[in-house]
């Protein structure tokens, strides 16, 4: 994967984002125009339901046919649970969603997005439950430079569950150290 052409890649989705949120109206259309083409940057073949798989069955408990919008299966398992809303609703109250699919599952990470903001989830506090609050939140519209290498690591050419959830780790100690000190 080429750094370059990836960071340009993410900055035209962004510009892409800014020039279609007004006339997108629906999930769906978020999915399409957005969601979709994010993954396919992140290296992924959406066309081939062995490794892209929508409406991704996640049964939870006594509630069975949940389903997650997508799932990535990496070596035969479900490793990314990624839940879609419309680029109109902001995120705050659907992680109790993923929230529920993600214990059913061997996935080792949730994304939540409207397809302007992804927030990055995994399970560092407690092995297969989802800590409550994300690792990275990156708003596609105004990307960082220091947030293309954690995205990079989403790549499919470069996905590595250890690598991620080290460096998940360190985010998050980060982050709290961060709210400590401005505290």
């Amino acid at each position: 994967m080429e750094m370059d052409k990836f960071k340009e890649d993410l900055k035209q989705l962004g510009k892409r984002v800014i020039e279609l949120k007004d006339s997108i109206g629906t999930e769906e259309a978020t999915k399409t125009s957005l969601i979709m083409p994010f993954f396919v940057t992140l290296g992924y073949d959406l066309f081939n339901p062995t490794e892209f798989i929508p409406e991704f069955t996640a049964d939870v408990g006594i509630k069975k046919g949940e389903k997650v919008d997508y799932a990535i299966v990496l070596d035969g398992k479900p490793t990314i649970l990624i839940e879609a809303k419309s680029i109109n609703e902001p995120l705050t109250k659907h992680d109790s969603q993923l929230f529920r699919y993600f214990g059913t599952t061997e996935s080792k990470f949730g994304i939540l997005t409207n397809g302007q903001e992804y927030k990055f989830f995994t399970d560092l506090d407690e092995p297969n439950k989802m800590d409550l609050s994300p690792f990275l939140t990156v708003d596609i519209t105004k990307i960082k430079d220091n947030q293309l290498p954690e995205l990079a690591k989403f790549h499919k050419d470069n996905f590595d569950v250890d690598k991620i959830t080290n460096s998940a780790a360190e985010l998050k100690y980060l982050y709290s150290l961060k709210d400590y000190l401005s505290s």
